[in-house]
């Protein structure tokens, strides 16, 4: 129901978007996709290149008067660094190819020396600038409108920080509202305030070691209704689109979603969440699953994980081989992100809440937001004669 694009390189004139298939009538605003730009630029352990850029979203179709019309939303943010590419990114063609910034040395951990044999490029640039994280922040813009409709149907999406390198937050008993609030306030997106300044120290440890350090953010959804997804067929399971779409963000090794790995380390009991009735409502008193059974939801938060490698652009030495001269070299660069797990945490809340939204639009349809509504409203009255 939902679908989106997007295109444009690392060090070109802009990153574009379009998202189609969003209801008409959805009220849609720059200044809250702006927020989730700015947050996302942020974090403890980030770069120069956030100081260069200054992300701002230009909606160029698809709203009119701040509302949805029903054709598709084409979203802009121009690079700020493009003037300083224009000869090495130009588009139009040219007799004497620009040798500056030519790139014939692959990184390892990157996409440059598989995606150079795959489309046969000998300028690795023409690899590194479309796989750069930079394509992730049009994700954001199109999942920052994803939360918007969501929030019509009370449905909130928000992420936050559990490890970065060796040290864990400890979240027993803490609410959503407190996780989320407390974690926005934190440098590195944190919810456990002395685990947020061990954090803090980790990053500094490994800057001091001209390395990266990764870890884990999660995502949670409130107030999902149960049936979204379905068991009918392998890619209609919603818990394997929630899972590709957090593999997808760049440095991403690993997605669990509730309990995740650990359910190998009990028994059955000590895994499946039980059912109880009460109050004319079905409900669990834990959430091992994580929100989902059978590839659907069952009513209680969605918990997804992903788990970010430390990022492969490093500061200390790092071999690789010429493409060219076949010829060893240190790939160390002189400017880098020492950690983006805060940031990814931000990435990770808007491809979920894509996903989430196109389920929702997949069940209840409708062109119109007050069509869906409309459909939404009379599934709940069901569930609640069930």
């Amino acid at each position: 129901m939902l679908r989106y694009l997007t295109a444009g390189e690392s060090h070109g004139p802009a990153i574009t978007a379009i998202l189609e298939g969003l209801p008409a009538d959805l009220a849609v605003s720059a200044e809250e996709i702006d927020r989730d730009l700015k947050r996302r630029q942020g974090g403890y352990g980030r770069g120069r290149r956030m100081q260069i850029e200054k992300d701002t979203i230009e909606i160029l179709s698809g709203i009119r008067h701040g509302k949805t019309m029903g054709g598709p939303v084409s979203l802009m943010v121009h690079n700020d660094d493009w003037k300083n590419w224009t000869d090495v990114m130009g588009i139009g063609p040219t007799d004497t190819p620009t040798t500056r910034r030519r790139v014939s040395k692959p990184r390892p951990g990157h996409a440059d020396l598989a995606g150079g044999l795959k489309y046969n490029h000998r300028d690795l640039r023409n690899i590194l600038e479309r796989a750069s994280a930079r394509e992730t922040t049009m994700r954001v813009a199109v999942g920052a409108i994803a939360k918007r409709m969501l929030a019509e149907f009370q449905i909130d999406v928000f992420s936050h920080v559990t490890r970065i390198g060796q040290v864990d937050a400890v979240l027993d008993g803490l609410s959503n509202d407190k996780i989320r609030n407390d974690s926005e306030g934190s440098p590195v997106r944190c919810a456990d305030v002395s685990a947020s300044a061990e954090m803090v120290s980790e990053i500094d440890r490994a800057k001091e070691l001209k390395d990266t350090i990764g870890g884990i953010f999660e995502v949670r959804v409130t107030n999902a209704p149960p049936g979204l997804g379905s068991h009918v067929q392998w890619d209609r399971k919603l818990d394997a689109r929630l899972a590709q779409a957090v593999m997808s963000i760049q440095a991403v090794k690993g997605v669990e979603i509730g309990m995740g790995f650990d359910v190998t380390n009990v028994l059955g009991s000590e895994v499946h969440d039980e059912i109880f009735y009460g109050d004319g409502q079905f409900y669990r008193e834990t959430n091992r699953a994580g929100g989902i059974e059978g590839g659907m939801t069952e009513g209680e938060d969605i918990v997804v994980r992903g788990a970010l490698k430390p990022i492969a652009t490093l500061m200390r030495t790092i071999m690789s081989v010429d493409i060219e001269t076949k010829e060893p070299f240190d790939s160390a660069k002189e400017r880098s992100d020492v950690c983006t797990v805060p940031a990814a945490g931000v990435i990770g809340e808007a491809v979920v809440a894509f996903e989430i939204a196109d389920a929702l639009c997949a069940k209840f349809g409708g062109d119109s937001m007050d069509e869906m509504k409309r459909n939404y409203d009379g599934y709940m009255d069901q569930i609640g004669d069930y």
